[in-house]
């Protein structure tokens, strides 16, 4: 009876190991297939120009996004900001113009240039700007586009300072007032912000903070840098174990822990982003890591487009993390991946995405490395 006993356990354990052998057999995951690698040249440059050209000097429809302090604050779109009036909202406009200027210094010899250097020298004259900074300085207008806005309009900033182009210095120049505003508004803001927001829109701290460092760090601000390193290392340094299964939202355009991966990734010595990306995204650095799109169900939606927006996003956000670091390199084409499902719907679609769309493109673009 023994004997029968112990032969019948060692066939049962055979039989275990076996199936656990067909089971892992079974679930083996392939690495995902190769897609080709989007590409941002003349043609495609000339095409994403359409986008803000189109869209810069359109009053209405317009959402202001303004707090009422009396009868007097009602005014229209263009006479409240008129550097930055068109393209739907205030960020949209200014994001709009930072894709002229970096379509203009990538590519010099872009159609209508001529039209669209004057088109950028009208909105950003010396005397709109300056209206611009009176908003931000009224008295209901003090969180006006924070920090959304704030980051575009330090992006913008930045890429003038790094073009050099006699018209770069004359916008940039024009532009320095709400520039230093912005810039002093994050440092007055940053030390009374207790919690970070970690949302897929407008207000995330990650993103945010992210295009104020590079400004800061392109231009030298010091002050602006060290604010930003403070508060980035006190709101995120101990995050572990992102969340990523529940991204994304219905009408995200940023992922919170991808933007929060591409700020640090700024931040942090190499060996030590890599050691806290490891707590913090563990699934990343698996050569057979997938993460499927943003589905759009209906682009004349404003809200459900927004998820062009994440794909976009995304894909900025993975080229960065996989920049100089090779065992992440397979995230490169995830990315591209991204952007090659929104990429051929953002030109003559619907205003609802074609407002603003093509800077996410460009930036998106932009941040593919032909190796």
């Amino acid at each position: 009876m023994k004997k029968h006993i112990i032969i019948s356990l060692t066939i049962l354990a055979l039989s275990c190991n076996t199936s656990k052998k067909e089971n892992k057999d079974a679930i083996e995951i392939p690495k995902p297939e190769m897609v080709e690698t989007p590409i941002l040249n003349l043609e495609q440059a000339n095409r994403l120009a359409q986008l803000p050209l189109h869209c810069m000097e359109i009053e209405y429809p317009n959402r202001l996004g303004q707090t009422l302090g009396s009868d007097a604050d009602l005014l229209s779109p263009k006479t409240l900001h008129p550097a930055f009036y068109g393209c739907f909202d205030w960020h949209s406009s200014v994001h709009g113009h930072w894709s002229l200027v970096r379509l203009l210094k990538t590519f010099p010899e872009i159609e209508h240039v001529k039209a669209i250097k004057e088109r950028l020298l009208k909105s950003i004259s010396k005397e709109n700007i300056l209206t611009e900074v009176a908003f931000f300085e009224g008295e209901q207008n003090k969180s006006f586009e924070r920090t959304y806005g704030w980051a575009w309009l330090l992006k913008l900033a930045q890429e003038l300072h790094t073009w050099d182009a006699p018209v770069a210095r004359t916008l940039e120049t024009n532009l320095q007032p709400l520039t230093d505003l912005i810039s002093n508004k994050y440092v007055e803001f940053l030390p009374k912000l207790n919690y970070p927001l970690r949302v897929g829109t407008h207000a995330n701290t990650a993103f945010g903070l992210s295009f104020a460092y590079d400004y800061a760090e392109t231009v030298q601000n010091d002050v602006l840098k060290t604010a930003i390193i403070t508060r980035a290392n006190d709101f995120f340094l101990n995050d572990k174990d992102c969340p990523m299964s529940w991204e994304p939202s219905g009408s995200d355009f940023l992922s919170p822990c991808l933007e929060e991966a591409a700020l640090m990734k700024r931040l942090l010595p190499k060996e030590e982003f890599k050691t806290w990306l490891d707590a913090f995204l563990p699934q990343l650095k698996n050569d057979k890591f997938t993460l499927e799109v943003g589905l759009v169900s209906d682009r004349t939606d404003g809200q459900l487009v927004h998820l062009d927006g994440v794909n976009f996003s995304r894909a900025w956000c993975l080229n960065n993390i996989a920049e100089g670091l090779p065992e992440y390199k397979h995230l490169k084409n995830i990315a591209n991946q991204h952007i090659n499902y929104s990429l051929p719907s953002i030109v003559g679609d619907s205003y609802e995405g074609g407002h603003w769309l093509g800077s996410f493109a460009i930036y998106a673009l932009s941040s593919v490395k032909n190796e």
